[in-house]
Parts: C-alpha cells; structure tokens; sequence
C-alpha cells in the first residue's frame, strides 16, 4: 500500500460521525430538510427571519440561534434554503463567511448562482448552488424519486456528498455555479408546457358526459407514451440533422392543428394555451422546413442569433 493510499473501511472501523451543519430558512422545505438530517444524527443549528418558525425544530433537537450571523458561525457547513436570491443576500449581510462551505438550495436563476458564487468567494467561503427537484412530502422519502441538482466547487461537493444525500438524491451538474438553476429550471419549464396541455385536454371534455376519473388514466398513458420523443429531439439536436427517422413531419403537424383549433372553438374552449406553439411551427415551416418534425423550432427560440 503506498502512502497515499486509502485503507478500506472494515465492519469495524468506525464511521465518521455525522457533520454538523447550519441551516439558514425553515419555511415548509427547510424544516422538511431539517428534520430528516436531525432525525440522521446531525447537529443542526437553524436560523428563521420569523424566529418562531423554528421554535418547533428546537423540541427535535435543533439548536436555534438568534440571528443568521450566530447560525453561520456555528458551523462550517452553511444551508441556505430562503424565498430568494435577495433574502439569501439579506440573511447573510454582516455575517463572518471566511472558512465556510456555502450550499444555497435557495431557487434562482443561472445568472444569480454565478453571481452569488463570485460574491461568497469574494468573502472566503466555497460555494455550491442547487435546485431543489422535489416538494417538501418528497424530502427524507428515497422512493418519491426527488433529487437535488448541485453546481459549483467539485470539492466542496465531494466532502459534503454524503451529508447532502441524506434528505434526497444528489446530482452534481458541473463546475459553473449556473448549471444547477440552469438544470433545475429547463425541467420545470417542460413540466410547466406539460400541464398547459394537460389543462386545455381537461377543458375540452369539460361540457361534455366525460368524467375527468375515466379521462385522466388515458391521459397518463399518452403522455408517458410520448415521453421518449425526448430523446429523439436530444439526438436530432445533437446531429444537426432534424430530419433523421422522422414520423411526423413539421407539414403535417401544422395541417393537424388546424383540427386542434376548430375542436377548441367547437367546445367553447380557449386556444390560447395551443396558439403560441401552433404559430411558431408555422414560422418554421414557412422558412421550408417541412420535413423536419419539431426540434427545429429551438433555433426559432434561440435569440443569440437575432
């Protein structure tokens, strides 16, 4: 064995113990986090700019400090789960940051996480940010599926992956403080067209003898069904060529929401979640892409170029 080497863990040898941590926010998922790394064996010291938010953590075993400043002197390893980028500047305005290893799981934007990277660097402290891909239920919860993006300082990541592993999953994104928002928010923009189309199926059935219970497992299906276009796009996207083993081509799509449109005024319902979408395929199609299918519209939504 050379000296560098690391000697393998036994059933004997002790684990290390658990790493104190500081938590700064203990709205609905601070506390969610809170209590599942309290309920691991860690000392957690928390810190809410409503103080009485976190009283119920303290009958947990949570040591509450009297201001945020107290809270990050506590521990070297500081969590930040807040309503902003500006309460996470606001919260941490006077506080001593020098020596510290800075988590924000506070949501932002890719431009914030650099910004707030550079700003906590500035003060001695080593940066990750994160976006959050779950709901308090899922937190302390392995099988709900929830996971947390991180960014930023590869080493901070390593030394601290397995304390933030213990209330969700961890996925670190890459070294640029941006790509944990960036990651976090092209999820949920997907999710949010996913329910815009799934709002405007349910209006549709709505005047109708349908019940939405014998509608919605339909629904489900089809969605799930259409789910692997994903990766079809991401390879079409990653070629350049968006027209390889196209099915359905940008032509008969456009012909298609013709339908769309007449079933929406037929059943008095609005087209204005489809509209947006329908007029910026026939922009594509108009520049002679007809026989691509979707993917090329990304370039139509790309402004760098304009």
């Amino acid at each position: 064995m050379t000296d560098n080497a690391v000697a393998p863990r036994t059933p004997l040898t002790p684990l290390p113990p658990p790493t104190p941590l500081t938590l700064l926010g203990t709205g609905a998922m601070g506390t969610a986090l809170a209590r599942v790394w309290l309920a691991a064996g860690h000392e957690v010291t928390v810190w809410n700019r409503t103080a009485a938010r976190a009283e119920p953590l303290a009958a947990e075993g949570a040591a509450v400090a009297a201001s945020a400043a107290d809270a990050v002197a506590a521990n070297r390893l500081v969590i930040v789960c807040l309503l902003d980028d500006v309460s996470v500047g606001e919260a941490l305005d006077g506080a001593d940051l020098a020596g510290r290893d800075l988590v924000n799981l506070t949501t932002g934007t890719p431009a914030e996480g650099r910004a707030r990277a550079a700003w906590a660097e500035a003060r001695g402290a080593r940066f990750l940010d994160a976006g959050i891909m779950a709901v308090p239920p899922m937190i302390g919860a392995p099988a709900s599926g929830g996971y947390v993006f991180y960014s930023g300082s590869p080493e901070l990541f390593e030394e601290h992956r397995d304390t933030l592993g213990v209330p969700a999953g961890t996925r670190f994104v890459g070294a640029d403080p941006g790509f944990a928002a960036l990651h976090d928010v092209a999820l949920l923009s997907a999710m949010s067209g996913m329910f815009a189309g799934i709002t405007h199926a349910f209006a549709l059935i709505r005047p109708e003898d349908i019940a939405p219970k014998d509608f919605a497992p339909l629904l489900a299906d089809w969605l799930t069904a259409m789910a692997p276009a994903v990766h079809q796009s991401a390879d079409r996207l990653q070629s350049g060529d968006y027209t390889r083993d196209v099915v359905s081509h940008l032509a008969m799509q456009v012909a298609g929401n013709t339908t769309l449109l007449r079933t929406a005024e037929e059943q008095r319902v609005s087209p204005e979640l489809l509209t947006p979408y329908a007029e910026l395929m026939e922009r594509r199609l108009a520049q002679g892409h007809g026989d691509e299918d979707g993917t090329g519209m990304v370039e139509l939504l790309d402004l760098r170029g304009r």
